[in-house]
C-alpha cells in the first residue's frame, strides 16, 4: 500500500476513535449524575468546614437534577492531607467532589513529599467561601489583647503554645507567621481537626489558637472564648469590634484567609465539570444559604468559572510557597 494511502487510513481511523471517545464523554456528561454523588470534607464532624458543606450539599442535590443525591462523609487525617490523596486516586467521574481548601496548598508547600498536588492532581471546579481566622483565647485568660499575649510569650520564651487542626492548616499557618512577625518562641500543638481546637483551649491543654471563623464563630457570641484578633484585611461584620492584625501589627503579610471549594479528580470530564459549577452556582441562589454561611463569617466568594478558580489556586500556591520559606523556623516548631 502506498505510503500516502496508508496515512489517510491512519488518519481516518485516528479520527473516528476520537469521536466515539467524544461520543461517550457526552454520553457520559448528559447521564450524570445517575447515582448518588459524594462530597468528601476533610475535616471532622460538626466543625465549621463540615456544618457548611452539609448545609451546601442539601441545596446541591436538586440543583443537580430531579431525584440527584449528594452526601457528605468525612474522612479526617493529617490535617487532610488523608482525604486529599484518598480523592486524588478516585475515578474521574464527578461521582466523588472533594472540599479543597487553601490547607492543601500550604501542606504541598510545607511538605513536598506528600502523595498529592493540588494543582495537578485534582480538577477546580469552584472556589465557595473565604474565611479569616479569629485569634482566641479562654475567657478567663489574663490575656486581653494581642499586645498583652506577645508579651507573655517574650517573657517566657518556649512555654506558651497555640493549637491547629494539623500540620499546614490555616491555623498552624496563622500561628507560626504571628511567631515569626513577632519574633517570640511559641510551641505548635497539632489536633487531628479545627473541631478539638476549641476544647483544647478550654480544658487549658495550650494557650491561644487562630481556629477559622465559621468553627470560633458560636463560642466567641457565647462567651467561651475571648477574640483578640481576625486575620482578615478588614474587621468581620459579625464582630466589629474585634480589631484585625493589620490594624494592631502593621504586617500584610499577617492578612491571611482560608478558603475553600469544589475539586473533583483530574481527569473528570470538562462537560461534568462544567455540570457541577452550574449547580454550584444555582444552589448560592438560595438567600438562606448564602445567609447561614456568611452568618459564620465566612464570606460567600464563588468563582466566575472553573478556569479563573485554576488561576487562583496558581496564584495562591505562589503565595503560600513564600510565605513558607520565609515562616520556616515557625512553622517547623
Amino acid at each position: 500500500m502506498p505510503d500516502r494511502r496508508r496515512f489517510q487510513l491512519q488518519l481516518m481511523a485516528l479520527a473516528a476513535a476520537g469521536t466515539g471517545l467524544s461520543r461517550a464523554a457526552q454520553a457520559q456528561a448528559g447521564d450524570f449524575p445517575s447515582r448518588p454523588v459524594r462530597l468528601i470534607v476533610p475535616f471532622a464532624a460538626g466543625g465549621g468546614p463540615d456544618l457548611l458543606a452539609r448545609a451546601m450539599a442539601v441545596r446541591l442535590a436538586p440543583a443537580l437534577g430531579t431525584g440527584a443525591v449528594v452526601f457528605v462523609e468525612n474522612i479526617v487525617g493529617a490535617g487532610g492531607i488523608v482525604a486529599a490523596q484518598n480523592v486524588a486516586r478516585m475515578a474521574p467521574d464527578g461521582y466523588n467532589l472533594l472540599m479543597g481548601a487553601s490547607s492543601h496548598m500550604v501542606q504541598k508547600a510545607m511538605q513536598p513529599s506528600v502523595k498529592f498536588d493540588p494543582q495537578k492532581d485534582f480538577a477546580p471546579i469552584s472556589r465557595i467561601g473565604m474565611a479569616p481566622s479569629i485569634l482566641v483565647v479562654a475567657a478567663d485568660a489574663p490575656y486581653r489583647s494581642v499586645a498583652d499575649l506577645i508579651a507573655a510569650a517574650r517573657k517566657n520564651p518556649g512555654t506558651l503554645n497555640y493549637a491547629s487542626g494539623g500540620v499546614g492548616s490555616a491555623a498552624h499557618l496563622c500561628g507560626a507567621a504571628l511567631a515569626v512577625h513577632s519574633q517570640v518562641d511559641v510551641v505548635h500543638v497539632p489536633y487531628k481537626g479545627s473541631v478539638e481546637i476549641v476544647p483544647a483551649i478550654l480544658a487549658g491543654a495550650v494557650h491561644f489558637a487562630f481556629p477559622i471563623a465559621s468553627t470560633a464563630a458560636a463560642h466567641v457570641q457565647s462567651g467561651k472564648v475571648r477574640a483578640l484578633a481576625v486575620t482578615g484585611a478588614k474587621r468581620l461584620a459579625a464582630f466589629p469590634l474585634v480589631p484585625t492584625l493589620l490594624e494592631l501589627l502593621g504586617a500584610g503579610d499577617l492578612v491571611l484567609d482560608a478558603w475553600f471549594g469544589l475539586w473533583a479528580p483530574a481527569g473528570t470530564p470538562v462537560a461534568i465539570v462544567q455540570t457541577v459549577f452550574k449547580a454550584l452556582h444555582r444552589a448560592f441562589e438560595d438567600p438562606a444559604l448564602r445567609k447561614e454561611i456568611e452568618d459564620t463569617g465566612t464570606v460567600v466568594g464563588l468563582s466566575a468559572s472553573p478556569q479563573e478558580f485554576t488561576g487562583f489556586m496558581q496564584a495562591e500556591a505562589a503565595k503560600f510557597e513564600r510565605l513558607v520559606k520565609a515562616a520556616q523556623a515557625g512553622m517547623q516548631r
